[in-house]
């Protein structure tokens, strides 16, 4: 099996009932990443004993509890590869995701990062009211999410590591700050992502945090500015 340059780094935090699926998602891919890294961010369930049954083929690092994008950065710290790729804990991949994406940058040297779709699906684990609450949440859609991504090593460092102040968000305010450089980038029609709803994501545990929402779009909106102002100086 053809293995290629990519480092793909997976933040976990108390998926011990979804880690195993998301690793085995990137291990079944038809071509394989050189290192895969679980970084444990300081879990206080059994997700550390999940990721050790796949000690063969997986990097473990354990960490203190600082949040999803500290947990990405560490990753991306010890990792090697000259491309990188994401999944959440809780999320999986299509079967052909790294290749169809790895063969865009490949014959594309343009191009610096390459996305594609994400189809949404509620757990089965989520109980009967539950899950008619969230359907309305179903989609397919083009996935502006780190998890169906794959980008150069270099052009992620052009925009720099994700913000650790956000809880929420900080993706979004990463290619914010991205589109604002000029990254390229490509979207594939095809469906590169499986996005698990359930009662525990981020975005409904952390509702303390949806202010971290309003400091990303303001972020965003002073970048704008800043740059209005110094091209009209020029």
């Amino acid at each position: 099996m053809q293995v290629v340059d990519v480092s793909v780094i997976i933040p976990v935090f108390n998926g011990e009932s979804y880690l195993a699926e998301a690793i085995e998602s990137v291990l079944t891919q038809s071509i394989q990443p050189r290192e895969i890294i679980v970084v444990d961010d300081g879990s206080s369930d059994a997700s550390a004993m999940v990721a050790r049954r796949f000690s063969d083929r997986i990097q473990l690092h354990q960490q203190a509890n600082r949040g999803a994008a500290a947990a990405r950065n560490r990753g991306i710290e010890i990792s090697s590869g000259s491309f990188l790729a994401f999944l959440d804990a809780d999320d999986f991949w299509t079967p052909g995701k790294l290749d169809l994406q790895w063969q865009v940058l490949q014959n594309h040297p343009e191009q610096e990062m390459v996305l594609g779709n994400v189809v949404q699906f509620i757990s089965p684990d989520v109980d009967g009211l539950s899950r008619q609450r969230l359907r309305q949440e179903l989609e397919t859609m083009p996935a502006y999410l780190i998890g169906a991504m794959l980008i150069r090593r270099g052009a992620f460092f052009k925009v720099g590591l994700l913000n650790e102040k956000l809880q929420l968000g900080e993706y979004i305010d990463w290619f914010q700050r991205g589109r604002d450089l000029g990254l390229s980038w490509h979207m594939l029609d095809e469906v590169v992502l499986k996005r698990r709803i359930h009662c525990s994501n981020q975005g409904i545990t952390k509702r303390a945090h949806m202010a971290d929402y309003i400091t990303v779009l303001k972020a965003a909106l002073d970048r704008k500015r800043r740059m209005h102002r110094e091209g009209r100086d020029k």
